[in-house]
C-alpha cells in the first residue's frame, strides 16, 4: 500500500474514539486487522477496515465479548442487510431495557421523596386495588408545605413494607369498628361513635404526624366533601362518610369543651 493511501492508526483511533492501544489489540487477536501497511510497517486501514471497527464498537457495546464479536463478524452466511436487521432488533431491545431502567429510577426518586419505601405492586397489595399513586402529588400539592406534612416526611421515610402492613391492619380494624357502630345505628354524637373518632385521630398520630382536632376536623370535611373519600366510606357502609363526619365533629367538641 502506498505511503498516502488508507488511513493511520492515529486517525483511525481519533475517528472512531477509541485508543491506538485497543486497535493494536485488535489487530494481534485478529478481530480488525487492517487492509496493508506502509513500507516502513506502518497500519493502514482503508473505509472496509472501519465498517468492520464500527461494528465491532456496536456489539461491544452492547456487551458482546471480543471472541463472539468475531464469530458473528465473521460468519459469512450472514449477509450486511440481515446484520442491520439484528442491530436494529438489539438495539430495540437494549433501548426498552434502558426505558425501564430509567422508569425503576424515577419511582425510586419519587418514592423517597414522598417518603414511601413501596414499589407499585406493593402499594397496590397493602393500599388495595383502588389506590392511585397521583394521590400522593395531590397531596403534597395540598399540604405540601405545612408542618404535619414534614412531620409525615420524615417519619414515613423509615417505614418498611412490615411497617405499612401494620398500618393498614390497624386502619382495617379500625374501619370494622366504623362500620359495626354505623350498622347496629350507634348515633354519631354517642359516646361509641366519638371513642371510634379519637382511635381514628390517635391512628394518625401514631404513625403520621400530629392531627390536632382542628385538623382532624378538616379531614372530617374531605370524608363529606371529597367523592372520592365519600365512595370510600360508603363502599365500607351507606351512610358512613356522614356518620364519621360527625362523629369527628362531636368527638372534637367533647375534647374542646372539657
Amino acid at each position: 500500500m502506498n505511503e498516502g493511501e488508507g488511513h493511520s492508526v492515529g486517525a483511525v483511533a481519533k475517528i472512531a474514539k477509541v485508543t491506538v492501544r485497543t486497535l493494536h489489540h485488535y489487530d494481534e487477536i485478529g478481530l480488525l486487522s487492517p487492509a496493508g501497511r506502509t513500507r516502513a510497517g506502518y497500519r493502514r486501514y482503508v473505509d472496509a477496515d472501519l465498517d468492520r471497527l464500527q461494528q465491532i464498537l456496536f456489539y461491544r457495546e452492547l456487551g458482546f465479548p471480543l471472541e463472539e464479536i468475531a464469530a458473528i463478524l465473521d460468519d459469512d452466511s450472514v449477509s450486511p442487510s440481515e446484520h442491520l436487521r439484528r442491530q436494529h432488533r438489539l438495539l430495540t431491545d437494549r433501548i426498552r431495557h434502558l426505558q425501564d431502567l430509567a422508569a425503576a429510577v424515577e419511582h425510586a426518586m419519587e418514592a423517597r421523596r414522598m417518603g414511601i419505601q413501596l414499589t407499585p405492586e406493593e402499594k397496590f397489595e397493602i393500599f388495595g386495588e383502588g389506590y392511585q399513586e397521583e394521590w400522593e402529588q395531590e397531596a403534597e400539592q395540598r399540604w405540601g408545605d405545612t408542618e404535619a406534612w414534614a412531620e409525615s416526611q420524615r417519619r414515613t421515610g423509615g417505614y418498611t413494607k412490615a411497617d405499612w402492613q401494620r398500618i393498614q391492619g390497624e386502619m382495617t380494624e379500625l374501619n370494622d369498628g366504623l362500620v359495626a357502630a354505623v350498622t347496629a345505628g350507634e348515633p354519631a354524637d354517642g359516646t361509641v361513635a366519638m371513642d371510634l373518632a379519637e382511635a381514628h385521630r390517635q391512628h394518625i398520630r401514631r404513625n403520621f404526624y400530629d392531627c390536632t382536632f382542628t385538623i382532624h376536623r378538616g379531614l372530617a370535611c374531605l370524608y363529606v366533601s371529597d367523592p372520592r373519600w365519600t365512595t370510600t366510606y360508603e363502599e365500607l357502609a351507606p351512610g358512613l362518610a356522614q356518620w364519621l363526619h360527625d362523629a369527628i365533629v362531636a368527638n372534637a367538641d367533647r375534647h374542646e369543651k372539657a
